[in-house]
């Protein structure tokens, strides 16, 4: 049901119960990923890598942040890769990935543990990752 939601809108009550619950950390700069891999070994990070022109992007984008309640156990980085293409080529070769948008990845102790994109981004499977 919330595919056809994402999709074709719901009444604004439903829009009020979808409202999303993200605090993003904009990663602009690539010395962040010094920050993100430091972060990590206190607590997991997340990083949503996102491209602005993709409507694949953007409705796994507004999936996860419908579903997303972790944020008093990960710290949510949220790349605009368009715009940020070289942190998004840092991103793949500093934590050992290929390339994907969207893509989806949690950081603990400075090392990718999970990563997934497109489809397979879902807040409840980062659940039992963290």
């Amino acid at each position: 049901m919330s595919f056809f939601k994402n999709i074709f809108g719901g009444s604004s009550e439903d829009q009020n119960e979808s409202t999303p619950k993200m605090n993003w950390n904009a990663l602009t700069d690539l010395e962040q990923l010094n920050e993100i891999v430091s972060l990590s070994n206190e607590k997991p990070v997340v990083i949503f890598k996102h491209s602005t022109r993709c409507s694949i992007s953007r409705m796994a984008l507004k999936q996860f942040e419908n579903e997303f309640d972790l944020s008093d156990k990960v710290t949510p980085y949220f790349l605009d890769l368009i715009a940020h293409r070289d942190i998004s080529n840092d991103i793949a070769s500093r934590f050992g990935v290929m390339h994907q948008s969207p893509q989806l990845l949690l950081i603990k102790g400075g090392k990718a543990v999970y990563d997934v994109s497109h489809s397979d981004i879902d807040a409840e499977a980062l659940k039992g990752k963290v």
